[in-house]
């Protein structure tokens, strides 16, 4: 076990991973709906496809990219999530300039593959901790969103036109440079021993095994409604400003405070677990959603857009950065491989359901009833981490 000290300052390494390449997010969030709504012509019901093909492509890579580590060690598979989102970035850039969505979409697609590889990060940093500092570890590695979540927006805003007339490409061409000072990064990463040396992917329990654990099925509920309900809410959001009158650069700013949201809390959420444990602070997620619910649908105004994006964010935060921490609880160091990866794949999954129904969602139904849809999963969750709370510890830790 290395020192404290020394973990942690590996962490904030990743945590500058996390802001560079993480980058890339905020322009894919803002902008992929705009662009598909610009790429497809009449027909806008499938405009949010290509944020949905985006977390698809983390699901689909969740589990390989966790065995893949497992086999060449972190370093070297972070660097090749930093390659497919190289190529992703690139190619999203010049399919807008042929008006091709489905390259555009195949390309949001390789850069999901390639985020599978950035979720990573944080269980990066937690596995060589131990148990009383894993929570701070986590919450220091999204500290590095908090630089993303400035530099993403703003490229959009300032490089949105800069291949006039073409709108929209800029952004992703000059976000391919962050992936490829990701990888820079990533090669002055120490070689870590490789887990394949020292043990095998068949030893500790099965999935199936580890799955059935109430504190697992909690740990992931909570994990995929906080991360899906607010994808399925954020993905929308960009196009519910420009079609009630806002300018992009206002959706973008939106985005930009959502995303700091997301991430500023970090700067805390870790000794707040700590102090106040795993299960409160999702509760206080869960219904921070809810409230995001709640101020979208008493109005329409920037504000109301902007106060709802904001307490979204937060709920994110809280209730993602507390389930990771409550999942490390329920699995082996020789399990971690399976939980993270079936966890990453389940969460992801939702992720990617939601952001595809969020475009087909506010064509059909509308943006309030979309934010209606918010509360009862929130309470969901509420019921299960209550259920949680009032188990024996011996239940609870099994």
């Amino acid at each position: 076990m290395r020192h404290p000290t020394d973990t942690l300052a590996i962490a904030n390494v990743y945590a500058l991973l996390t802001a560079s390449g993480g980058s890339v997010t905020p322009i894919v969030i803002a902008l992929g709906g705009l662009t598909g709504s610009f790429l497809l012509g009449d027909d806008k019901s499938l405009a949010t496809l290509p944020v949905a093909g985006f977390n698809i492509g983390v699901a689909l890579m969740a589990s390989p990219a966790a065995i893949l580590m497992f086999w060449i060690g972190r370093k070297y598979g972070f660097m090749i999530g930093a390659g497919l989102g190289f190529v992703g970035v690139s190619l999203a850039g010049y399919a807008i300039t042929v008006s091709s969505f489905t390259l555009f979409l195949f390309s949001l697609i390789l850069i999901g593959c390639a985020n599978s590889f950035s979720q990573q990060y944080r269980f990066a940093a937690s596995d060589y901790v131990d148990s009383n500092l894993k929570s701070k570890a986590i919450s220091r590695v999204l500290i590095g969103g908090i630089a993303a979540a400035i530099l993403g927006p703003q490229i959009v805003m300032h490089f949105k036109d800069i291949l006039y007339p073409t709108p929209f490409a800029g952004p992703f061409i000059v976000g391919s440079l962050f992936y490829l000072i990701s990888f820079l990064l990533m090669y002055q990463l120490p070689n870590q021993p490789l887990e394949r040396s020292t043990k095998s992917r068949t030893t500790g329990r099965s999935r199936g095994a580890i799955a059935i654990q109430p504190k697992f099925i909690v740990a992931v509920l909570c994990g995929a409604c906080s991360y899906a309900m607010m994808a399925f809410v954020m993905t929308a959001a960009p196009l519910a400003m420009v079609g009630h009158g806002f300018q992009v650069s206002e959706a973008a700013l939106g985005i930009q405070w959502h995303i700091l949201a997301m991430y500023v809390p970090s700067l805390i959420t870790g000794s707040l677990i700590t102090r106040f444990g795993k299960i409160c602070i999702i509760s206080w997620g869960m219904t921070s959603l809810i409230a995001s619910a709640l101020v979208a649908l008493n109005g329409i105004t920037l504000g109301h857009f902007h106060l709802s994006l904001v307490l979204l964010g937060l709920g994110w935060n809280f209730g993602f950065i507390g389930s990771t921490a409550l999942l490390t609880e329920t699995y082996t160091t020789d399990e971690k491989h399976k939980a993270q990866g079936l966890n990453d794949t389940i969460v992801f999954s939702a992720v990617g359901l939601c952001s595809l129904s969020s475009g087909l969602a506010y064509h059909w139904i509308g943006w309030e009833f979309m934010n209606w849809l918010v509360i009862p999963a929130g309470l969901i969750c509420l019921g299960g981490l209550f259920f949680l709370s009032k188990q024996p510890p011996n239940f609870r830790l099994q």
